[in-house]
């Protein structure tokens, strides 16, 4: 991948041979071993990327719901819940929206309302990407592309074969 941090993954070592020597059984030797064993474990195993998504509460008059929706709609959200304010014309939506997606979120909100819609964005949770980041052209590959460019990474991830020993 990308070298970025790992939630939810879990390695189960079973059976494990060292030399007998205890010069050969020192981190630089068993380190970078255990790196390799893992990364290779990490691409036979269905790997997904988790994206940071926003709670987005917007306040807008019922002449702009279809402008947020619109916007929201084109931008992966996705509304929870929509809600009259008592006593007034506005109403509050709630929608979660992937974070890589807020940029410019605002601006192209209140463009595509008038200038009344009012949002506020705040991190929520963690959402799992569908597409599968080994598969090129998908949206979770460019991701990872993107990321590794910016980190100063080779652009193609380090395939399979590149771990395993030939014996």
């Amino acid at each position: 991948g990308a070298e970025e941090n790992m939630r939810g993954i879990c390695f189960e070592v079973c059976d494990v041979v060292l030399h007998t020597d205890a010069i050969h059984r020192g981190g630089g030797q068993v380190i970078p071993t255990a790196r390799r064993v893992i990364y290779a474990s990490q691409l036979t195993a269905k790997p997904r990327l988790l994206e940071p998504v926003y709670l987005v509460e917007i306040q807008a008059p019922e002449n702009a719901l279809g402008g947020i929706y619109g916007v929201l709609n084109q931008k992966r959200g996705h509304v929870f819940e929509e809600m009259q304010r008592p006593g007034t014309p506005l109403y509050n939506i709630k929608a979660y929206l992937p974070v890589i997606e807020s940029f410019g979120f605002s601006s192209t909100l209140r463009a595509a309302t008038s200038g009344q819609a009012f949002p506020q964005c705040v991190f929520d949770h963690w959402d799992i990407m569908s597409s599968d980041p080994l598969e090129a052209g998908s949206q979770s590959a460019t991701l990872v592309t993107e990321i590794r460019k910016r980190k100063g990474l080779k652009e193609q991830m380090t395939p399979l074969s590149d771990f395993e020993d030939k014996l």
